[in-house]
């Protein structure tokens, strides 16, 4: 191993045995670091952070193999229930560089983001990072299943490599395509600013419907109370409610609010700022989210609507491997639980088809309600009558989200499958439950309480599987990632320059987004960086879940762009 810090005013090397002693130090420069890095080509590389310290060597033309990210691995054993003996890494305060996640709150807490992305750092100097190197080592020694946790701290820092190789290579993106499409759809880009042209005539015939030349309709308080004096009698905004009424207004009004998000996300001042160079460049937050999950600190890589996937186009002479695994969360789910008869639904097919087929529930439909609704806790309606459905067909995968949630409903702490766990209940959330259970707690009080108990149950029911899938999905990148190398490099003739300097010659990942990844590849690879994903699925399957016949079948396909049909 070698870690790299700052030493003074300057960069410094130690290079550690296995067990992590120091052999040597000295100081270095980026130059000179990138001339190591280049030649270690075997070397686990041990900094702070990723973010930090890997994009210089990626400018430099240097891809670096494995690492180890400290700032990552410190949140994962500061809070895994699995760390025996956590209290060093919970005491080394400056490395906590995550934001304050309510898991009190309701389930939206399960997507909150988790990483203060660009305001904060971790400490850079050697020293600290040689001294919290030694703390999580000492935490992953204490752990009972310490294979777990060293396996969860490996994909972890694996994909904070992905992200910064994906940064720096980008996403190739058609701009004239992009400008097509927003033609189309919003009419010509007005000169100076203002609203389109499809826009303005939509604002216009929306305003006639309400009989008001003046109506607000960007503001959602002022358009409900202009759609209230019509006889619109909505509750909201938002389309799925105002497709609950017939009345001339709601059909260009709908169109509206899809033009005015398109404009707003992904518009001409979005392309300007975010597409240079035929290349999208978005800020990837790798366990951005409590569950594990990637974020996005800007460019919005995570929202790439399917009318613009048509603008992300292949470099000439290149092409796409596009791919997404069919059913990830429950497919994981199953594997967790080792339910045999979830798993034999799924295997080598549409998971709700074949729930279908086991004589579980009637439609596809009724499937995929029934176990959304398993997985994320809806207890009233469709979910709430199909549900119990689910638990006679598959209790162990029932039992597993159910149990899950029980501990959540009692402020307790639950965890991934390789260990990643769950913020405790806030103190708010355990007053509340103090104060309805007290003698002068009143009915209010235990209401309130009882439903921040099932807040949390829902949220804690989901966090097992959806940072299960999470860790999958690291695992499979980590995979891909490592597999494409045996494809070497092309010819100079055969290069894509605006993927930089690192990812120019070989094929490369280019976006990736929760269950979904894109390779961008010379023509000439495409089948063997197809084949490399589909491996990479199934060993991912095996590093989680061992022998257990669960598959991850992929919709993969090769093509110039990412369009989805």
């Amino acid at each position: 191993m070698v870690a790299v810090g700052t030493d003074g005013d300057g960069i410094a090397c130690a290079q550690l045995d296995a067990e992590g002693t120091v052999l040597r130090r000295e100081s270095i420069d980026r130059v000179a670091l990138s001339g190591l890095a280049r030649t270690a080509v075997d070397v686990r590389w041990v900094w702070s952070d990723t973010a930090h310290w890997y994009p210089s060597l990626l400018d430099a033309g240097v891809r670096v193999r494995r690492c180890r990210d400290l700032r990552l691995c410190h949140a994962i054993l500061r809070d895994s229930t699995l760390v025996a003996e956590p209290a060093a890494v919970r005491a080394a305060r400056a490395w906590d560089v995550a934001a304050e996640v309510d898991s009190g709150a309701a389930p939206p807490a399960l997507f909150a983001i988790a990483e203060s992305a660009g305001e904060a750092a971790p400490p850079h100097d050697l020293d600290e990072v040689l001294a919290e190197l030694a703390r999580q080592r000492d935490a992953v020694a204490s752990a009972a299943e310490r294979g777990r946790l060293e396996l969860l701290c490996a994909a972890e820092s694996a994909g904070a490599l992905v992200a910064a190789e994906m940064r720096a290579a980008g996403l190739p993106w058609d701009v004239a395509a992009h400008e097509r499409i927003l033609e189309d759809v919003l009419g010509r880009r007005p000169a100076g600013g203002g609203m389109p042209e499809h826009m303005t005539a939509l604002a216009a015939e929306i305003r006639r419907h309400l009989g008001d030349a003046q109506a607000s309709l960007d503001s959602p308080a002022k358009l409900l109370r202009s759609l209230h004096r019509i006889g619109v009698q909505a509750e909201s905004t938002s389309r799925w409610e105002l497709r609950r009424f017939e009345h001339p207004v709601i059909a260009p009004l709908l169109e509206y609010k899809r033009q005015s998000r398109l404009l707003v996300a992904n518009g001409w001042a979005w392309l300007d700022e975010w597409v240079h160079d035929g290349r999208f460049r978005p800020v990837y937050v790798p366990a951005g989210v409590v569950t594990g999950r990637w974020a996005s600190s800007g460019g919005g890589a995570l929202q790439i609507p399917r009318l613009l996937r048509e603008a992300v186009r292949a470099d000439d002479g290149w092409t796409f491997v596009v791919a997404d695994v069919a059913q990830l969360e429950p497919r994981v789910l199953a594997g967790m639980s080792s339910d045999a008869a979830l798993a034999r639904a799924a295997f080598g097919r549409d998971l709700y088809a074949g729930i279908v087929d086991s004589g579980a529930v009637a439609t596809r439909a009724e499937a995929k309600v029934a176990m959304l609704g398993a997985m994320y806790g809806a207890t009233t309606g469709e979910s709430g009558r199909l549900v119990p459905r689910l638990r006679r067909a598959y209790p162990r995968a029932m039992k597993l989200v159910d149990d899950a949630a029980r501990t959540g409903e009692l402020g307790g702490v639950v965890s991934t499958w390789l260990g990643r766990s769950c913020p405790p209940a806030s103190e708010g959330w355990q007053r509340a439950q103090r104060q309805a259970a007290g003698e002068t707690g009143s009915a209010m009080d235990r209401d309130r309480a009882r439903r921040a108990a099932g807040d949390r149950g829902r949220f804690t029911r989901n966090f097992v599987v959806q940072g299960t899938a999470a860790e999958w999905a690291l695992a499979w990148l980590g995979e891909v990632r490592s597999r494409l190398e045996s494809l070497g490099s092309v010819g100079a003739g055969e290069t894509a320059p605006r993927s930089g300097p690192a990812m120019a010659d070989r094929a490369h990942l280019a976006f990736f987004l929760h269950d979904e990844l894109i390779v961008h590849t010379p023509v000439r690879q495409a089948d063997a960086a197809a084949a490399i994903v589909r491996e990479a699925a199934a060993s991912a399957g095996r590093l989680l879940f061992g022998g257990f016949a669960i598959d991850f079948p992929l919709d993969l396909k090769i093509a110039p762009t990412a369009a989805k049909e």
